[in-house]
């Protein structure tokens, strides 16, 4: 390959691209903050000031930003002339099926391929290189990204040749993934009112019909006033937003997802965006006045 790089530097973005390095492929990476570059060269990779210089002669590109939005500015702003002929782009963003489209589109055009492949696990699957991945495009697309693809996940789920695909399912997940993070919230807050103890509640529910895999992660992070953010109240907000975006578009009732996405829209008028998604708990217990904190 000609030359490899990473936009977005974030949460899942350092891992992905400290388990790429970690694989012996040198990797060029961009982010607009100053700091995460900074982490990115003490791990090995190699960056500039300038996006365009970084991708600059690259033949595979890793977009990993918030929104199709950042997307766009980060590929259309001299990135996409600066890649290398027939480049293949990795979009891992999370982004509405009809937003992966029309990028896909617009890169076709440039003459480039891409691959819908937006990853789920969170940090901590990204730090572990053990995310899951639902990617939909070209056969080359796949055979040429296969040895990123293999360095950040567990799983490569391949949904077909059609742009957007690997957004639906994504999208789709994400509805399982804020409704059940947000019912662990509404669990705890209303067990706390009623007068159970918060940490024998959860240790109760871990272990019967109750379970999920968002109850486990988030719940202990619910009982701790500052948790450490490893995913965002605004990334969910996003997240659930588009969910609730792609059922209307499809004809498809989400009263569940529809309900969660307020509530975090409620805990993001609180302030509390940039915080953990677990803190979704805060709007809950500013409803029934009782605080879930493990003291």
């Amino acid at each position: 390959m000609a030359g490899i790089a990473i936009i977005g530097l974030g949460m899942m973005g350092q891992g992905m691209a400290r388990n790429i390095m970690a694989t012996g492929i040198p990797l060029r990476g961009f982010d607009l903050s100053p700091e995460a570059r900074t982490r990115f060269v003490e791990a090995g990779g190699t960056t500039s000031e300038s996006v365009t210089d970084v991708v600059a002669g690259c033949d595979l590109l890793l977009v990993m930003v918030a929104t199709a939005a950042q997307a766009e500015a980060a590929l259309f702003n001299g990135v996409s002339k600066a890649l290398a002929p027939g480049a293949v782009i990795i979009l891992s963003s999370t982004v509405a099926p009809s937003e992966a489209r029309a990028i896909a589109a617009r890169l076709e055009a440039a003459g480039h391929l891409m691959l819908d492949a937006p990853v789920s696990g969170g940090q901590v699957g990204a730090d572990g290189g053990t995310l899951t991945i639902m990617a939909s495009g070209p056969e080359e697309a796949f055979a040429r990204a296969a040895p990123v693809l293999d360095a950040v996940s567990k799983k490569v789920h391949r949904l077909g040749d059609a742009p957007g695909m690997g957004a639906t399912y994504k999208v789709v997940h994400q509805l399982a993934a804020g409704v059940h993070l947000v019912a662990a919230a509404e669990l705890l807050a209303f067990g706390t009112k009623a007068g159970c103890d918060p940490r024998t509640l959860l240790d109760i529910v871990s272990s019967s019909a109750g379970q999920s895999w968002m109850m486990d992660d988030r719940a202990p992070r619910m009982m701790q006033e500052n948790a450490a953010a490893t995913s965002t109240v605004d990334i969910f907000i996003k997240d659930l937003g588009l969910v609730v975006q792609s059922a209307r578009d499809s004809g498809a009732p989400v009263p569940l997802a529809a309900a969660a996405y307020q509530m975090m829209v409620g805990a993001g008028g609180m302030g509390l965006g940039r915080a953990d998604d677990s803190a979704v708990i805060r709007a809950y217990e500013a409803l029934t006045g009782c605080k879930v904190y493990d003291n």
